[in-house]
């Protein structure tokens, strides 16, 4: 082990038990370093459970700034190779898969229509995605810790909520879907949903809990099986595919569906920028940017692809094969993944439960997310170790899969739009603070800050924007959104000049709005506040 990661240096007991390091690409122990326990009795109990655990390689830190020192001492191509493979098996998921089937299934688009809304959506949502992830390395801070340089300290915390509320959101539907799958395989579905859900969800924990280096360890090898299955599944599925029908409805109802399904894409891909940092913390600050950022867009478009694509063909399959839409009529979209692969009997039923475990690889990034983000919310909330609050989200998901596991569709056309409208409009926000108030590109200065941005201030209150201007703006961009959304249970009054069932706008209404009304109000708080 290298000396600079060998123990905490004197006097520094307040960090006595931070992981200096999480190496967990060039295969270096990670110390065994405790933090002080707290004098409270829950949080001394608490403490003693992560103590110990932490002799397992468990994850100890939460959201404190990771220093340099403390990061991989070595940065190899295996580094930069796990890039490309954690967006892949964290992608390539089976409910990207039924995502997919939503263009030809609810929207009444062609495949050759939903194959371009699809795939373009997915690189626009990508392309923010992997610029967030390249502030890991630079900052050593997570993305929720990073909204507070744009947001300010309180402001921030509706941010933090919004995404906590998106990732349970994204880890129910990955539950159900993999529910769905079990049950469909199994005789005469003698497994049931529920026994489903409660299996992703125990090992979704198991490995969120133990933190970074076990996650990516896990998402090294988790695509490989998926890319195979799903392969053999448009292998043994592209025959039923439906690539001569057109587009369902009048030329106005066309473009509006062409719209809201681009959009749903959109989304599916823009909701990994607030998490998008939290994965590379640990990576040195002399990380390549360009190559963070060119690997992360692979790998999410690789990804995306082939689980849309698959997904699309397989939904087009509904209106002329009756096997087909009985499967997705009576169990739902994971039941539709295992009639495609019916016709290899056995060796396809096998096939179906790969395909439902590799959701497990989706359901952890955000469940780790998760644990860390509720520490964001407030200096109590810090207190709580982040393996505490993996469980409570955990819980929480687990619960309403199970309350809703038979509403899937819905879940996803209502819930998976509307969460994609505020990482929009807070990007936007995002994007102007970097670009327009904080220009100055100069790199890392000894690891304390980058341009105008003082990493060390992380946690101080006092060094960070007021917030005023950003919370404007963000209100802004929601009622723009509001106005322009297309959901099954809300039309907005923009949003319905566009064909019989709208067109779904919200995203780039919502995204457009904030970016005007930020400018102005943000030089009006720097001139008022100074800061």
């Amino acid at each position: 082990m290298p000396s600079e990661l060998a123990a905490p240096t004197v006097g520094d007991a307040t960090k006595e038990n931070e992981i200096r390091s999480t190496a967990f690409f060039d295969d270096h122990e990670e110390p065994n370093n405790r933090r002080t326990i707290r004098p409270q009795r829950l949080a001394a109990l608490l403490k003693s459970v992560e103590n110990r655990l932490v002799e397992y390689s468990l994850e100890a830190r939460g959201i404190e700034r990771v220093e340099e020192h403390e990061r991989i001492p070595k940065l190899s191509w295996i580094s930069y190779t796990q890039v490309f493979l954690l967006w892949m098996s964290v992608n390539l998921a089976a409910n990207n898969i039924t995502l997919g089937m939503l263009g030809p299934a609810v929207y009444g688009l062609s495949v050759l229509d939903s194959a371009l809304c699809a795939v373009f959506g997915a690189l626009v949502g990508s392309i923010a995605s992997s610029w967030m992830a390249t502030w890991g390395p630079i900052s050593g801070i997570r993305t929720m810790a990073f909204g507070r340089y744009t947001m300010g300290w309180w402001p921030s915390k509706l941010v933090v909520i919004l995404n906590l509320i998106q990732m349970i959101g994204y880890c129910l539907i990955n539950c159900v879907v993999c529910g769905q799958i079990l049950s469909a395989v199994s005789p005469d579905g003698s497994l049931s949903v529920a026994v489903g859900i409660v299996i992703i969800a125990v090992i979704s924990w198991i490995i969120a809990t133990f933190g970074i280096r076990v996650f990516h360890y896990y998402e090294r090898f988790a695509f490989l099986p998926q890319v195979i299955v799903v392969c053999i599944l448009f292998g043994v599925s592209s025959s039923k595919f439906d690539l001569s029908t057109p587009s369902q409805g009048d030329t106005r109802s066309v473009i509006g569906n062409r719209i809201s399904f681009f959009s749903l894409c959109l989304s599916a891909a823009i909701t990994y920028t607030p998490l998008a940092a939290d994965f590379f913390v640990y990576y040195p600050e002399r990380t390549s940017r360009l190559k963070l950022f060119s690997l992360s867009l692979l790998g999410l478009m690789v990804s995306f692809t082939l689980a849309f694509l698959c997904g699309i063909g397989l939904g087009s399959s509904i209106n002329t094969h009756p096997d087909y839409a009985a499967a997705y009529n009576n169990t739902g979209q994971g039941a539709l993944i295992v009639q495609g692969f019916s016709s290899l009997n056995t060796f396809g039923d096998f096939c179906s439960v790969i395909v439902s475990l590799g959701l497990i690889a989706n359901a952890i990034a955000p469940t780790y997310s998760a644990g860390v983000d509720f520490q964001v919310l407030g200096r109590y909330a810090e207190k709580v170790p982040r393996a505490i609050w993996n469980t409570f989200a955990v819980v929480i998901y687990t619960v309403c899969a199970l309350a809703g596991r038979s509403h899937l569709a819905d879940i996803f056309t209502n819930f998976l739009a509307l969460m994609g409208y505020f990482v929009a409009i807070w990007l936007a926000i995002v994007l102007e603070e970097c670009f327009i108030f904080r220009r100055n590109r100069g790199g890392v200065d000894n690891g304390k800050s980058y341009g105008n941005y003082n990493w060390v201030a992380w946690d101080d209150p006092s060094k960070h924007p007021v917030g005023i201007a950003a919370l404007f703006a963000f209100l802004v961009g929601w009622a723009g959104a509001i106005l322009c959304m297309a959901q099954v249970w809300y039309i907005g009054p923009l949003a319905a000049l566009v064909g019989d069932y709208g067109a779904d706008m919200g995203n780039y209404v919502g995204f457009s709005w904030a970016a005007v009304v930020y400018p102005p109000l943000r030089y009006l708080e720097r001139k008022w506040f100074g800061r």
